[in-house]
């Protein structure tokens, strides 16, 4: 199996945007009504807002492919991009999202390596994300790669308020 990693252009954005549906369906649905789902899939992955992400210099996107299929995707935050001010020295993972069928493949820990390997190139003392509450697999995952929660914000699913940790990662420089 090859896998591969690379970013993604504005011609990527319907698969983008079809990845991004999926993998999110897959992973909030059963937690959430679907008149909140479709809410937030409407919002933050509508086209155009895609669009606005993937041509902001701050932010970037990255798929990874196993077999030349997109298998999930990075999408990393700096500066004035990131989602909380967190200053110039922190680069944001807002999002890892892997398809279902590809899980448990290793994938996602390629994604963070890949996130935290560009904070380094980019001299950034710190790497954070936030990430709900109640999703244990990818706390206990963010944890067994050296992020320690250091705070909470509000996040909304439509009308419904939830609670995200914020887990950040100290770099180190040898």
């Amino acid at each position: 199996m090859t896998t591969t990693i690379r970013k993604c252009t504005l011609e990527d954005l319907s698969v983008l945007q079809d990845v991004s549906i999926e993998t999110y369906r897959e992973t909030f649905e059963p937690h959430n009504s679907a008149e909140n789902m479709k809410a937030y899939l409407d919002k933050a992955f509508h086209i155009g807002q895609l669009q606005k992400e993937l041509s902001n210099p701050n932010s970037e996107f990255y798929f990874i492919e196993m077999d030349s299929e997109v298998a999930g995707y990075l999408k990393i935050n700096a500066d004035e991009a990131q989602s909380e001010p967190m200053g110039r020295d922190s680069l944001e993972v807002e999002r890892i999202y892997i398809r279902n069928k590809f899980q448990k493949k290793g994938l996602g820990q390629h994604l963070i390596d890949k996130a935290i390997g560009i904070a380094r190139d980019r001299g950034k003392k710190k790497v954070w994300l936030g990430v709900w509450e109640n999703n244990g697999n990818a706390i206990a995952f963010y944890r067994k790669n050296g992020f320690e929660q250091t705070g909470v914000h509000s996040f909304y699913m439509g009308d419904d308020e939830q609670l995200d940790f914020i887990l950040t990662k100290t770099l180190v420089f040898e």
